[in-house]
């Protein structure tokens, strides 16, 4: 019979070579690479970042609040104003690609803001439980009860028109919706075999919700991040459309739609055609973008699985 020392020089002598498992993070990359509708929503993204924050000063040379030329106000579309000009001569495209800095920014901050917040309250008070989840989630579903653009006209009417004033509003017209649905993730993983044993080693609660709970979390957060920010876009618009959000001179898009959709019926669609199809493209791109992300992230979809 084989000895015990005689099976450990038997293994020592092998060479043992670990399986490279693919990790989720690639494997999420690859398919989300390969959905078509997603390469086309992050082409549509990237276009506007680099016209907007790159070539800016070449595709669209003047500047969109000062350079006015009023002999040309409300030209059609030319060679020398690809778009036209508006109501004061202004070259719209130069409006336009600089108007792309206004949504990104305030999309991307009030949105990264009730990220934060949202996520940090749905998961301790998931977590944790008790009178804190009670009292947390009460609050929430106050602010759900009321509708997010309702929300947010309301707070900018108190606080004053302004895009400061614009990303807070929407940023705290989306917090319960990040608080809820880190919440419901928090509860269904605080209920698995993994924590229970985490937390009969005495592993603290804070390390838990960091380690454990938290990266188990982001999949779909992540996803509805980017939505949300097509979402941010839209409701921006619409603020400044009312004239709650940017304040003239500002190349906001939804400003420019109030002030094109005037002289529309003088025959001047341009004014108003291409910002508004600024908006539906960077929405639609980010939608398509999410969409693919959902699908990439989804842990039924993963190999193995």
């Amino acid at each position: 019979m084989t000895t015990t020392t005689e099976a450990l020089e038997a293994l020592e002598g092998l060479e043992y070579t670990p399986r490279r498992e693919r990790g989720l993070v690639r494997d999420a990359a690859r398919r989300l690479w390969a959905n078509r509708a997603a390469k086309v929503g992050m082409a549509i993204v990237l276009f506007f970042i680099v016209v907007g924050y790159v070539l800016a000063p070449v595709v669209a040379p003047y500047n969109p609040k000062t350079d006015r030329d009023l002999p040309a106000r409300l030209s059609a579309p030319t060679r020398e104003h690809l778009f036209g000009t508006d109501e004061l001569g202004r070259d719209i495209l130069t409006r336009i690609a600089h108007g792309t800095r206004i949504s990104f920014t305030v999309g991307l901050a009030a949105v990264t803001f009730a990220f934060t917040v949202g996520t940090v309250i749905g998961l301790v008070s998931g977590y944790v439980g008790g009178h804190l989840e009670t009292v947390s989630m009460r609050a929430m579903d106050v602010l759900l009860a009321f509708p997010a653009l309702l929300l947010a006209i309301a707070i900018v009417a108190m606080r004053g028109p302004g895009l400061q004033n614009t990303m807070f509003a929407l940023a705290v017209t989306y917090i319960p919706v990040y608080a809820r649905l880190s919440r419901a993730s928090a509860l269904g993983i605080k209920e698995l075999d993994y924590i229970t044993a985490a937390i009969a080693v005495g592993v603290p609660g804070y390390r838990m919700v960091l380690r454990h709970v938290l990266p188990n979390s982001l999949s779909p957060l992540i996803v509805q991040f980017t939505l949300m920010i097509a979402t941010a876009i839209i409701e921006t618009a619409a603020l400044g459309f009312l004239g709650l959000g940017a304040q003239p001179p500002s190349p906001e898009w939804g400003a420019m739609l109030s002030n094109g959709y005037k002289f529309i019926t003088i025959g001047a669609w341009w004014a108003l055609l291409f910002p508004g199809l600024a908006i539906i493209f960077v929405v639609t791109g980010f939608n398509l973008v999410g969409d693919g992300l959902r699908d990439a992230l989804d842990p039924r979809l993963r190999r193995g699985a």
